[in-house]
């Protein structure tokens, strides 16, 4: 085991996304904070951790998941007689149903205790490993599973276990430092091996690192009534299924003190939250560049100062915002070289403005691979500075009512590469921007269309190049690809046939009603199709 530096910091993120295939093509990385601005409406590059650096960056390392079977100390749980194995050597100690580890090594367990704890209290150089094998614990005065101290401490769930931990509705210990969570812990906390685990927090949170936490593997469903699973410093999940069900946030990062901390990543694995409150949040950094992501119900989405996806499937649905580039520390000084590139002129056409007229912070929202689908009530992708898409699959289905906009950047929305479909109201319409290096169309319909119209592209020679169905009411649709050359015009279509029932696909004109024509890089907040 390696401890990692913990004066890490910004600035040396470890590798870039670009080694995810993040950078958008054209604009170069610079060097300084991450999120600084470089030319006008140009984010440098938003350093992130990646799998490649993980270990460097994190307590993270998968020898520690290896072992000698010979050395494991087996212990088992029963409520008034846990015992353990003769080889324990005062390592683990009972005290009625309290069982306390004090020293490094690896612990099986199995069994139940059905009004007890146990208690990892060891060493703060000591790895401590406990192997989950058939696992019941809750407690009826608070938490069923805690670290008070340790180097690392490792949860592996033993392949095909079932194991489950539960705390009690109210705590006796209630002090600031006290555990609030059903599984909680005060050193860098892991979760690995393939078995399941069920984690119900009737108190407070589900699983807490008040340090690092990574998810490894496992197969997991928290149930909490505040936050579902949290890691101080950072939280990373790698692989394993986990089901999360939160009155608070889904999943987050929430150091707000440290320079470079709360930071979040998801680089495999699959979770699907569903949450009161945020569903993926970072106080610092949020990445995703692998896996599955499914906030299935939150108020805001994804949540972080600096967003960024560069690969993996992300599906949000949220009654707020969607995508959120807000909070952490901010600069709201508005340069003038971004001041001078809102409204400017776009190669073919006419550059989309601001989102509302704010001042531009120390935000992004970067998007350079994989698939982001996004249903929100509030603004949909919704960056306090600037956004780049240059990469990947953006799909918005925004806000119905015209307080808000599918497309919400204060500074301004670089579009270089992939694809991006965004509707939602007209009111508060956001378009790509001047440094734009990819074209698009901005359709404004002459009458809301409702859920489920399908809105075709054709080129002048009748070919199409996009056929998008609404997933609610839509007056506006803002559509960028590869296949959009700028200056060129398109016609609009509603209906015809389209093989999605909602999002992008496949289609055909047949029995299609032309709406009128757009030219690839006007975009204004009025201009609809026939309109000119």
């Amino acid at each position: 085991m390696r401890k990692f530096n913990k004066t890490f910091s910004v600035a040396a993120f470890a590798l870039a996304l670009t080694l995810a295939g993040c950078s958008a093509s054209g604009t170069a990385a610079t060097s300084g904070t991450a999120g600084s601005t470089g030319q006008a409406g140009t984010s440098a590059t938003t350093q992130m951790v990646t799998a490649a650096s993980i270990s460097e960056d994190t307590h993270y390392d998968a020898d520690d998941l290896t072992w000698d079977a010979a050395t494991e100390v087996a212990v088992t749980l029963k409520d008034g007689a846990s015992s353990v194995a003769d080889s324990a050597s005062g390592a683990v100690t009972v005290d009625g149903d309290t069982v306390t580890i004090t020293a490094a090594g690896t612990y099986r367990l199995s069994g139940a205790l059905t009004d007890g704890k146990v208690v990892i209290a060891a060493g703060e150089e000591d790895v401590v490993r406990v192997i989950l094998d058939g696992v019941t614990v809750e407690s009826s005065t608070g938490s069923p599973f805690v670290v008070r101290s340790a180097n690392e401490a490792i949860l592996f769930l033993e392949d095909g276990s079932t194991n489950s931990l539960k705390d009690a509705a109210t705590y006796t210990d209630q002090g600031t430092d006290a555990p609030n969570a059903a599984l909680y812990s005060m050193a860098d906390l892991t979760l690995a091996g393939t078995g399941s685990l069920a984690v119900n927090g009737q108190y407070n949170d589900g699983i807490v690192s008040k340090d690092g936490l990574v998810l490894a593997a496992g197969n997991v469903t928290v149930q909490a009534a505040d936050d579902g699973i949290k890691g101080k410093d950072y939280a990373v999940l790698l692989d394993g299924a986990y089901q999360v069900t939160a009155g608070g946030d889904g999943f987050k990062s929430d150091n707000d003190t440290d320079d470079g901390r709360g930071w979040l990543l998801v680089n495999g694995g699959k979770i699907t939250v569903t949450a009161g409150d945020d569903g993926i949040k970072a106080q610092n950094q949020l990445a995703i560049t692998n896996g599955t992501v499914t906030v299935a119900e939150s108020e805001e989405g994804l949540e972080a100062q600096h967003i960024a996806v560069s690969g993996g499937t992300v599906a949000v649905t949220a009654n707020d915002d969607g995508v959120n580039a807000s909070g952490g520390s901010s600069s709201s000084a508005q340069s003038s070289a971004q001041s001078g590139a809102q409204g400017g002129a776009q190669a073919g056409g006419m550059g989309g403005g601001p989102g509302g007229g704010e001042s531009v912070g120390d935000y992004t929202v970067d998007v350079s691979g994989g698939s982001l689908t996004i249903n929100s009530q509030g603004d949909g992708l919704d960056s306090n500075g600037n956004a780049t898409i240059s990469g990947g699959t953006v799909l918005v289905n925004g806000p119905e009512n015209d307080g808000n906009g599918a497309l919400d950047v204060n500074g301004e929305l670089a579009v270089s590469g992939g694809t991006l479909a965004a509707a939602g109201s007209s009111g508060m319409a956001v378009t790509p921007g001047s440094s734009s290096t990819q074209s698009g169309v901005q359709v404004t319909f002459g009458s809301t269309q409702p859920a489920g119209t399908t809105v075709q592209l054709a080129d002048a020679d009748g070919k199409l190049v996009a056929t998008f169905v609404t997933a609610k009411s839509a007056a506006s649709l803002v559509f960028s690809s590869a296949a959009i050359e700028a200056g060129k015009e398109y016609t609009v279509y509603t209906g015809g046939t389209a093989q999605v029932e909602s999002g992008l696909g496949e289609g055909s004109l047949d029995g299609a009603a032309k709406l009128g024509t757009v030219t690839a890089g006007e975009y204004t907040q009025a201009h609809g199709p026939g309109g000119r």
